[in-house]
């Protein structure tokens, strides 16, 4: 039976946050950089490597299989840069984009590359044969023998296989953490393929280009290096994360909650996650992403994992104590993108960890700000308590939609939303549930109304 209720009596559950402690409202103070100046930075850069390879190109000036051969080489080494730093996890990026977004762009234009990969490989072998007219055989032989060839196909191969397991179909049948060690390859690939960009006919004797080009490499590798590997040790060094409490919430959810020093510093808010390397036997290989379930406070962040796998299920296992090194605070779903007057944030299952956080703290005022929360059943309700606490302190809403998702009581139809929640389209809707949950409110939401720009949420897939 499909269960609405709106504000109720509560209390305020054991560790939880009290009313009058403080909230981190620190924000982050670097360069930002949007997601249309990004596009069109990295479409400039585009254009820019094809007018070099052309001028470049022998004269007279042809439109051949030998130009598309350096055109596709010239943008898949250019592209490969592009890829890294979009997953370089620099905080200009992450704070004005958003990790999830940069994640669908980075798969996206993986796919582009390795299709220019195969163009430039395919026509640079096909060319070549044809000049030096020999047989295939010989004439592959001949051609691995030129400068920076053998470590580039080595390169190539780790990088197509690389692109051959984040298929969509390959990456089901792996795990998170083998997707994630395969594709630490990459890394080796780009680095295997770059001695032959240097030393082939593009750049070879052109000094100021080799030399732009190995900055550009040089400047990819340090946002890499810099983001990626050095700031987890120094957070790690400054903060000493440790689990400090293991309580569970519900049948296969458990929350974590860290302690460390000086927490402010990471001016973490609420909405935002990190990624979470856990020090112990069996965790300390992966970084899970996982997102803040109350609002962080000066000595203490929490989390909430529910076991979806082995890697959650280890992390559930693990005993106070144990070491963290955690990257971040990322995400841009914060109070920052609210441009309307009213708030609805909508939670399916362990998806409330961020909008718990977010409905204690969203900057609006309580009967402006509705939390819808969706489960199969009254078991699958997380921070009930906690929840209904402060809904009464704030003087919020609370929809509470439980029970079978036939049940017209529970339906998500543009209808029914407007009734629960009236004047929608004057509302900014935080999203965060399962595909097919999400799938079906962003519908929803369309149906009844509500811009795309005032709709925000954050897809986290590998």
């Amino acid at each position: 039976m499909g269960e609405t209720i709106m504000t109720s009596t509560g209390f305020a559950a054991p560790g939880q946050r009290r009313a009058n402690a403080p909230v981190s409202t620190a924000r982050h103070g670097g360069m930002v950089i949007e997601s249309q100046a990004l596009l069109t930075l990295i479409a400039l850069g585009a254009l820019l490597v094809v007018l070099l390879t052309i001028h470049i190109a022998p004269v007279p000036f042809h439109l051949d299989a030998p130009l598309l051969a350096h055109v596709a080489g010239m943008l898949a080494g250019y592209g490969v840069t592009v890829m890294l730093g979009l997953m370089s996890r620099a905080p200009a990026l992450e704070y004005g984009i958003g990790a999830d977004r940069l994640s669908r762009w980075h798969a996206n234009g993986g796919r582009l590359i390795f299709l220019l990969i195969v163009i430039h490989a395919v026509m640079a072998t096909e060319v070549w044969l044809g000049a030096i007219g020999r047989s295939v055989p010989v004439g592959l032989l001949t051609l691995w023998q030129l400068p920076g060839l053998a470590t580039a196909t080595v390169g190539t191969v780790l990088l197509l296989g690389v692109g051959l397991v984040s298929a969509r179909t390959m990456r089901r049948k792996l795990s998170y953490e083998q997707w994630h060690g395969l594709h630490l390859a990459t890394y080796l690939g780009v680095a295997l393929s770059f001695s032959h960009q240097l030393a082939g006919p593009d750049l070879a004797g052109h000094r100021v280009l080799q030399i732009a080009w190995s900055l550009l490499y040089t400047y990819t590798f340090y946002l890499v290096l810099r983001y990626r590997f050095l700031a987890p040790l120094q957070q790690a060094w400054r903060h000493r994360l440790r689990i400090d409490r293991v309580i569970a919430e519900a049948d296969g959810v458990v929350s974590l909650v860290i302690r460390g020093r000086h927490l402010h510093e990471l001016a973490a808010e609420s909405g935002q996650f990190f990624r979470w390397r856990f020090l112990a036997l069996g965790t300390w290989t992966s970084a899970h992403p996982f997102s803040l379930s109350a609002p962080p406070q000066d000595d203490r962040l929490r989390i909430t994992v529910k076991a979806l796998g082995d890697g959650s299920r280890k992390v559930q296992a693990l005993r106070p104590g144990t070491w963290i090194l955690a990257e971040g605070p990322y995400g841009a779903m914060t109070a920052l993108r609210r441009t309307q007057p009213s708030v609805l944030l909508v939670a399916g299952g362990v998806g409330i960890t961020p909008m718990r956080a977010l409905f204690e703290t969203m900057d609006v005022p309580g009967e402006r700000l509705t939390l819808l929360y969706r489960a199969s059943s009254p078991q699958d309700v997380i921070f009930r308590a906690e929840l209904d606490e402060i809904a009464q302190r704030r003087g919020a809403r609370i929809i509470y939609l439980v029970g079978r998702s036939s049940d017209p009581a529970n339906a998500l139809t543009p209808e029914r939303l407007s009734q629960l929640v009236p004047n929608l389209r004057h509302h900014d809707v935080y999203l965060c549930a399962s595909p097919g949950l999400s799938s079906a409110m962003r519908a929803a939401l369309h149906g009844a109304g509500l811009p795309r720009r005032q709709l925000h949420e954050e897809v986290f897939s590998f």
